[in-house]
């Protein structure tokens, strides 16, 4: 790279913070983000590129680790890049953290190795910088493995200085508004969302060795269905016509059953306009899986293979810590009906109640409200209340009330309830699967219902979809049919404990606190280079 001798000015004023520790805005953020931005005018007057065009690697740096002995006994010649997370001067040397996507290692710069210029350079250098560094590996006398730097190059000139690991973004508010800082500084966040990564590939990896076809279905529908919740809407200007964010993919999943396809599955982003809290976001990941021939329990015994080798290709054991319990992934997971597991819990029978004793009965145990309109509400509403929290350990809730279930089929043995089950992992639902639904009379009354309790208040309930109503007249065959959630599956596997940890970028409140943007920070300072 071009020589350059970088001036004392610049120098002295990084003299005066604490380089060895991550630089805090101790002064006002637009006073720290000017000394940055006078180092790029003073690099570009010394032929310094503050943002060059690449830079080529020999080794991400995990590797250059892994192979560290052969390397370092042969004192070969290798090149890393990485982000500069710590740094502190003695003497004439430096010591620094550099990290990349892989790894982080120790660097050692030397002045009587790199010369006067590179010493200079480096030395005005701040946390948050990116460089890409030659040399040799070796150990120090205290043991640590480092680079052996013989020359180094500026590849990007961070302009924001990094949050302090102890008391900058601690915030987790700030953590998930600032996803980029947050990543920077803590790589255990980065780990949770490469486990992620991999969760998602051992699920694709298994459904591809069951013979399952992945699919594409629209995200924009005239008609949202599939699911309980209220949809986000949007207008279709070419069209004229209002559309809908899916909440679900069921109804075209089952479409492509009705077309020939025996097994297909999608990985989809649904979204439903409803609150935000540790469990729900209202974009989030599913996948949603459709088996022709098959039946709830056949997908139940599917749904159990399949996690027991995703938690055993993740984590090489099938007991995982969650919180402070340890969940065993190990099939055959309980089975309980849903009005079993309340009469476990309670002692009540609601199985052959009337929906006004039933409303009683869930009175007594306190378990009231308007939105109770018929059985299955009631039912539902105990069992929220009275089980749902004591499911730790994996637990197939089944057979649901009709009337909370408008796409499943009508259970064989009982026909107040439906061959649908739930599964409960550390008391979250994780996964919801039905016998499917093919009798399209049937459905189109279970259509009518949904749309009555639409007008009479209930923003949940399905409008009709007629188009589905017509396949199914195509005839569909027997079908199982299951959807989970990834975001809450990667919390579980992962030991997170709130939605907002499992996605990158989640929703968040508009901030309110009356700070400065820091692109009008930004822009002042350019502003004021221009005027002088």
């Amino acid at each position: 790279m071009p020589g350059a001798r970088i001036g004392n000015r610049l120098m002295a004023k990084d003299e005066k913070k604490n380089s060895t520790q991550p630089d805090a805005p101790q002064m006002p953020l637009a006073e720290l983000m000017k000394i940055r931005r006078d180092k790029v005018r003073e690099f570009s007057d010394k032929n310094v590129l503050s943002y060059p065009y690449r830079y080529e690697r020999t080794h991400l740096i995990d590797r250059a680790l892994a192979d560290f002995d052969r390397l370092a006994e042969k004192e070969t010649a290798i090149r890393l890049a990485g982000r500069i997370m710590l740094k502190r001067k003695m003497g004439k040397s430096f010591f620094a953290h550099m990290r990349d996507s892989s790894g982080q290692i120790q660097i050692y710069l030397k002045f009587d190795v790199v010369g006067q210029d590179q010493f200079d350079l480096f030395n005005t250098l701040d946390l948050g910088d990116i460089i890409g560094c030659e040399g040799s590996l070796f150990v120090t006398k205290t043991g640590e493995r480092t680079l052996r730097v013989s020359s180094f190059e500026l590849l990007t000139k961070a302009l924001h200085p990094l949050p302090d690991k102890h008391s900058g973004l601690t915030d987790k508010e700030q953590r998930y508004r600032r996803r980029y800082a947050d990543l920077i500084v803590n790589p255990e966040v980065r780990e949770t969302f490469i486990q992620r990564s991999q969760i998602i590939k051992a699920i694709r990896d298994f459904l591809d060795s069951e013979g399952f076809l992945e699919v594409e279905t629209p995200i924009l529908q005239p008609i949202y269905g599939g699911g309980n919740a209220r949809p986000f809407q949007t207008h279709y200007m070419r069209l004229d016509r209002d559309m809908y964010l899916r909440i679900a993919d069921e109804l075209y999943l089952k479409r492509l059953i009705i077309g020939g396809y025996d097994k297909v599955w999608e990985y989809c982003k649904d979204f439903r306009n409803e609150g935000m809290d540790r469990l729900h976001n209202p974009e989030f990941s599913m996948i949603e899986m459709y088996w022709a021939y098959a039946d709830y329990r056949d997908m139940a015994a599917l749904f159990e293979k399949m996690l027991r080798e995703v938690v055993h290709k993740i984590h090489g054991t099938y007991k995982i810590p969650y919180g402070d319990h340890e969940i065993d992934f190990e099939p055959p997971f309980k089975w309980i009906t849903m009005l079993g597991s309340i009469k476990e819990q309670t002692g009540i029978d609601f199985s052959e109640m009337s929906y006004e004793d039933a409303r009683k009965a869930a009175a007594d145990i306190d378990v009231e409200g308007e939105e109770l309109i018929n059985w299955g509400k009631v039912v539902e509403a105990v069992w929220e209340v009275r089980v749902e929290p004591t499911l730790i350990q994996p637990t197939f809730i089944a057979d649901f009330p009709v009337e909370i279930s408008p796409l499943a089929k009508k259970h064989r043995d009982n026909p107040r309830l439906t061959e649908r089950f739930e599964l409960f992992v550390a008391g979250l639902e994780t996964g919801n699967a039905f016998s499917e639904l093919n009798d399209p009379v049937d459905q189109l009354q279970r259509f009518m219902q949904q749309g009555k309790a639409l007008a009479e208040g209930d923003k949940e309930a399905q409008p009709l979809d007629d188009d589905f109503v017509t396949a199914l007249t195509y005839g569909m065959p027997p079908t199982a049919g299951l959807g989970f959630g990834i975001d809450r599956l990667v919390m579980i596997l992962t030991n997170q404990h709130s939605i907002r940890d499992v996605i990158f970028f989640p929703q968040m409140k508009e901030l309110g606190d009356g700070s400065v943007p820091v692109s009008q920070i930004l822009s002042k300072i350019v502003d004021d280079e221009e005027k002088s």
